[in-house]
């Protein structure tokens, strides 16, 4: 065999060794759910590459197989060149696999798997025809590297679970803005949607001191007054006190028998009440409510007391965020007064404001739901206007209270101080 021969021998295996590393980046690093959106279209490629992903353990076999073979071919030929051109009884051999090594790594491995690796969608599409055929034609060695396989596997079995939490499905949707392909919106509605089922309605509900509610029998101009005052469309209605709670009077239905001169409305009362515990899932009572067509859950404690309401609305805000309508009094959780001094509402989660003033990162617990129980809870007393606890780098005072309860609460910021500097003053 001619020195030409050999060189054109060694080029054509050199491109056919960039070709399988780049198609083995290509299938690894593809966006595998893009490639099925792809597939339920008209592309003939896009459904092939569909198809070669869904066995990858016999496309990945195939490539490393052919790989493999080229890459051996590729050292013997150039160890024969070598030894044709500076003779037996020289350092061919050594100088053949100094110059291959070094070809192989530059343009048999690093470069295809680079711009593969950028394009992995487009070099699956170029490189899905040719490894389909490759496969067929590898057939027999990849059957045999397949039981191979399942031997090993059957030896090494694998006790992780292959289910995809929702910490990595919000790592996806977190990738998919960061590339451009959700916005901002609508990658928040993503993430809420995942957390949706972790939240109970405590997380959510209306505290009893907070619940605004009509007594059995009570007069109706008193009542047309709760519903002019509050904006609200319905009420819990009681018996004797609020944790007896009979039904739910319609605004819409109340103002209808209202103007018809009626002078009571008990016929009007929805009597049946769907209740909740504070542990139940919010997408379980979602359900509760859309399957009895009711707008509002009680709420009740361990004791069958009334603990306070969840609306529909409520649950629904979970995953869309804030909903206001002409009634309701637009009020920031967290106003900025200065650069290091905030005003804080004390009905605030007490997750949000850690998650938003970033501290307590060993993620201790607390019995706490709100800032004002956490406050509370810190002073081991009736707060009072004026009361201060400082929690790692906040000073947090009291600003405000009605009924022993906190209302709002001052914030200030210290710098955090670096953590080598801390340990140094230790």
């Amino acid at each position: 065999m001619s020195v030409p021969l050999y060189v054109v021998a060694i080029v054509v295996l050199l491109i056919l060794s960039s070709y399988f590393s780049a198609t083995e980046t290509a299938f690894s690093s593809l966006n595998k759910i893009k490639i099925r959106s792809l597939a339920t279209s008209n592309s003939k490629k896009s459904r092939l590459v569909a198809k070669l992903c869904n066995d990858y353990d016999s496309l990945i076999s195939t490539i490393l197989v052919g790989n493999n073979i080229v890459n051996i071919v590729l050292t013997t030929l150039s160890t024969l060149l070598f030894v044709k051109i500076m003779g037996e009884n020289s350092l061919a051999p050594t100088v053949s696999t100094i110059v291959i090594t070094v070809a192989v790594l530059i343009f048999g491995e690093i470069t295809p798997k680079t711009i593969a690796k950028r394009n992995p969608e487009s070099f699956a599409h170029f490189s899905a025809p040719f490894i389909l055929v490759v496969s067929y034609i590898l057939m027999p060695i990849v059957w045999l590297f397949g039981l191979w396989q399942k031997l090993v596997n059957k030896i090494f079995k694998r006790k992780d679970d292959d289910n995809i939490t929702d910490q990595e499905l919000i790592t996806i949707v977190d990738e998919a803005e960061t590339e451009g392909g959700l916005n901002e919106y609508e990658s928040e509605l993503i993430r809420s949607a995942i957390e949706f089922d972790d939240l109970t309605v405590m997380d959510i509900l209306t505290p009893r001191v907070d619940v605004v509610s009509v007594e059995y029998g009570a007069k109706m101009t008193d009542v047309l007054q709760v519903f002019r005052e509050t904006g609200y469309s319905r009420l819990p209605v009681y018996k004797d006190s609020i944790d007896t709670i009979v039904g739910i009077i319609n605004e819409k239905d109340f103002y209808k028998v209202y103007l018809d001169g009626q002078k009571t409305f008990n016929k009007i009362i929805v009597k049946n009440v769907i209740y909740a515990t504070p542990r139940m899932k919010i997408s379980i009572l979602l359900r509760r409510l859309q399957k009895a067509k009711i707008h509002l859950a009680i709420v009740v404690d361990e004791f069958g007391g009334t603990m306070g309401i969840v609306t529909l609305e409520d649950i629904l805000e979970e995953l869309v965020g804030d909903i206001w309508d002409e009634h309701d009094e637009v009020v920031e959780d967290f106003v900025q007064i200065t650069d290091d001094k905030f005003s804080v509402l004390g009905e605030v989660g007490l997750e949000e404001f850690f998650e938003y003033f970033d501290v307590n990162k060993a993620g201790e617990e607390y019995e706490s739901m709100t800032v004002s129980g956490f406050v509370t809870e810190k002073l081991g007393h009736v707060p009072t206007v004026g009361d201060t606890i400082e929690f790692e780098n906040l000073s947090i005072a009291v600003k405000r209270t009605e009924y022993n309860k906190i209302v709002s609460v001052e914030v200030v910021v210290a710098p955090k101080q670096p953590e080598e500097e801390s340990e140094e003053n230790k």
